[in-house]
């Protein structure tokens, strides 16, 4: 994560920073969630998702659909059985500061159109540092329990959950009915301490890095027996689907999970306003030591349970709901070397490997270094970061536990400096010797090797077998890697030809390979084939390409429908792109050239006239427009994916691939209301609901809420003030209802 502010950046290093932090954030999630392995603090990771909100914020146009701060956790382990969340398990928003507390509180009453005397009432709560659990009861009894997984889909830990004293396997009274109580599952200090010492007195079991990787590592084993040598806890606060309410509001509905056999956390407040709240925090932070469990913050939850139906939910977090989270810690330590690695796009990535030091709890021996620039101690634009110390070898730096996947550098100890040579940032890449350039306004440099880099070619074709894209079962990096290694395979269209590709002076046959054998050969051949048959979405993320992740793909998926149409789509599309780039670079020559950087300048001219030698022709312009027109689809993602499909190397690698495959349309949008599946725009202004109500209600009901009106657009509603988009709606044909009208449709 970098020091320069965010209203200093400009689209291009913007658009770079959300692709990077996208990726890592991913990372973060699969260890934290998947691997009860995490490699930062809760609090690294929350301000790494703080960065990226506020570049999206920022540059709206350049949010990624499949961005990270519209994910829960991460796809459930294959240890488990599955369980579907009647209703999905969240996450939560952060606050990081008091003022942040006080507009959250103001948004609330915005939202809810409440005036500043109207009573609102919070609770306030410790937010457990633990592992999210959800327990079913059917009349009474404890039928099962899952893990959060990706918020949708959990692990079956019923057996594990029974051991765990904290949770009563029969509820008092017996309540009839359906009762799903939410909470965390954790490990007190003194358990851990003892859990540790017990396995390195014996030399037998797993040493833990905190509480928390040891509460979600106990909970998550596969043989029950060994969660029941565990000391783990359980704290109720929530809850999921109910046959009836608990209570009216959040502090009576925990009161009432307390009677009915449950542990509430103590510490658990009402408060009338931002100021108590934020004082319970205050006052929350100074126990925090002597507590004797971990927590990371405050949970703020509007009391009103009525006000939180109201209020509803984004993509993956409640409205009515805040985490005010604790500061990060920091410690000194040496830098040993700085190490480069290149990634899946071809960027250069220092990494800074440390001499391991602890930092909150958790042993810390690697540290990003984002670019050369950092490095340096300047950022893009040249201007001074860390008062324009720079970062070598040797040198003694405090790191910051809340700044990326892995933590970063904050600052350099000068006066401990041993090595008087800066560090000189490679220009060639260190896995294939290609040149590595540094584009004009790209923060990385990146290998220009493309399919000839090793490093780039593994890690496409590992994400291409990975769960979400082709997901061949038998087929996974490990076995990737040694395929590449051993000149199997190259490419994803050499995947679909294993089969065939035997003989003398060929391929040795799979099942004489070490550990391989006929029926184990057999059955990999049998799931390559089975995924001949792929939903068109499924190949689009498949494919790797930069920006377009598994939200983006079915957002395209659905635009498009068919792989010929986006294919023919983005072939007709293509000079309009070029024309756009061309549009950029002329507007970047002209910034520069008004704050005097005049070779950047002359370069940004220079690329800009070179481009606009391509006349797009309407044709051309109607096809980019509805590219960008598509939901969720900006121009950044849709000039990666122009880019992609016009190098000629990977559109013919693509075409080799699609040649072995059934790609399969998306499946309809499900018809569950009037509008589901369509999308609208709401202009003017709305008088019995707010926007963001009415937005919420619509994506409720399995509409798109649009921000302009397009070709696209099915309905428009207009309330008092509507301007050029009703008249937009009108010249395309798009129907067009008043206020009374959406009432109606959105049952109010």
């Amino acid at each position: 994560m970098r020091d320069v502010p965010v209203d200093q950046l400009n689209e291009q290093q913007a658009g770079d920073e959300i692709a990077e932090l996208a990726a890592r954030i991913a990372q973060a999630n699969e260890e934290y969630h998947g691997k009860d392995a995490p490699t930062l603090s809760d609090a690294a990771y929350d301000a790494m998702k703080q960065r990226l909100e506020a570049l999206e914020q920022a540059f709206p146009e350049l949010a990624m659909p499949d961005s990270p701060t519209g994910n829960v956790g991460t796809a459930p382990s294959e240890g488990f059985g599955k369980i579907a969340h009647a209703q999905r398990m969240m996450s939560l928003g952060n606050a990081f500061s008091a003022e942040e507390v006080r507009d959250f509180v103001a948004r609330i009453r915005g939202f809810l159109n409440l005036p500043p005397e109207a009573p609102l009432r919070f609770t306030a709560e410790p937010k457990i540092d633990g592992l999210s659990l959800s327990l079913r009861y059917e009349d009474g009894a404890l039928v099962q329990a899952a893990t959060r997984g990706d918020g949708t889909v959990g692990e079956n830990v019923t057996a594990n959950a029974r051991t765990i004293d904290d949770i009563p396997q029969v509820l008092a009274g017996r309540p009839q009915g359906v009762i799903e109580v939410r909470g965390e599952v954790y490990m007190s200090h003194e358990d851990f301490a003892r859990l540790n010492e017990s396995a390195n007195g014996t030399g037998q079991g797993r040493i833990f890095a905190n509480p928390r990787n040891a509460a979600a590592g106990s909970l998550r084993q596969l043989d029950p027996t060994v969660t029941a040598s565990r000391p783990l806890r359980f704290f109720a606060y929530g809850w999921g689907q109910l046959s009836a309410p608990l209570a009216a509001t959040q502090f009576e509905a925990v009161r009432r999970l307390a009677e009915l056999g449950f542990r509430t956390n103590p510490l658990t407040q009402l408060c009338e306003d931002a100021e108590a709240m934020i004082a319970t925090w205050a006052a929350i932070e100074q126990q925090r030591a002597t507590l004797g469990y971990d927590i990371d913050g405050v949970v703020y939850k509007v009391d009103d349970l009525g006000y939180q139906a109201r209020l509803g939910f984004r993509s993956t977090t409640p409205r009515w709901a805040l985490a005010h989270k604790f500061p990060a810690e920091t410690a000194w330590t040496r830098l040993e070397r700085i190490e480069i690695q290149v990634g899946r796009t071809g960027a250069l990535s220092p990494v800074a490997r440390l001499e391991p030091v602890t930092v909150g709890g958790v042993v810390v021996s690697n540290a990003t270094l984002h670019n050369e620039d950092y490095i340096a101690g300047r950022d893009s634009s040249g201007a001074p970061i860390r008062e324009g110390r720079d970062i070598r070898q040797g040198d003694w730096v405090k790191v910051y536990r809340a700044g990326d996947v892995i933590p970063k550098i904050a600052d350099v100890d000068i006066s401990r400096r041993v090595n008087n040579a800066p560090y000189d940032f490679p220009a060639t890449c260190p896995e294939c010797g290609s040149p590595a350039i540094r584009e004009e306004g790209d923060s990385v440099r990146r290998c220009t090797g493309g399919l000839i880099c090793p490093a780039q070619a593994v890690e496409k074709l590992r994400h291409f077998v990975s769960r979400a894209a082709f997901d061949i079962e038998g087929l996974g990096a490990k076995l990737v890697e040694e395929l590449f290694r051993d000149g199997w395979i190259r490419e994803p269209a050499d995947i679909f030809t294993l089969q065939d590709r035997y003989g003398p002076g060929q391929l040795t046959q799979l099942k004489n390979r070490d550990g391989w054998g006929e029926k184990s050969a057999a059955s990999l051949f049998a799931a390559i084939e089975k995924r001949r048959s792929i939903p068109l979405a499924r190949l689009l993320f498949a494919l790797g390409i930069r920006h377009v992740g598994e939200v983006a793909a079915q957002e395209l998926a659905r635009h498009y429908g068919s792989w010929q149409a986006l294919a023919a789509a983005l072939d007709l599309a293509r000079p309009a792109a070029l024309a756009h780039r061309a549009a950029e670079a002329a507007a970047q020559a002209e910034r520069e050239a008004a704050a005097r950087e005049t070779r950047r300048a002359r370069l940004a001219e220079a690329r800009a006239a070179a481009l606009a030698e391509t006349d797009p022709g309407p044709d051309s312009a109607a096809a980019w427009a509805d590219l960008i027109a598509a939901d969720g689809i900006g121009p950044v993602l849709a000039m990666s994916l122009s880019d992609a499909f016009a190098n000629e190397a990977e559109r013919a690698a693509i075409d080799r691939l699609v040649a072995f495959l059934d790609i399969q349309p998306p499946e309809a949008r499900a018809a569950d209301s009037e509008i589901s599946g369509k999308t609208l725009v709401f202009t003017g202004t709305l008088e019995r609901m707010t926007r963001a109500e009415a937005k919420a209600r619509a994506e409720a009901m399995g509409a798109k809420v649009a921000g302009s009106v397009s070709a696209k657009t099915d309905l428009v509603i207009a309330g008092p003030g509507a301007g050029s988009k009703a008249k937009k709606a009108a010249d395309l044909g798009v129907a067009v209802i008043d206020e009374d009208e959406w009432m109606r449709i959105a049952g109010r």
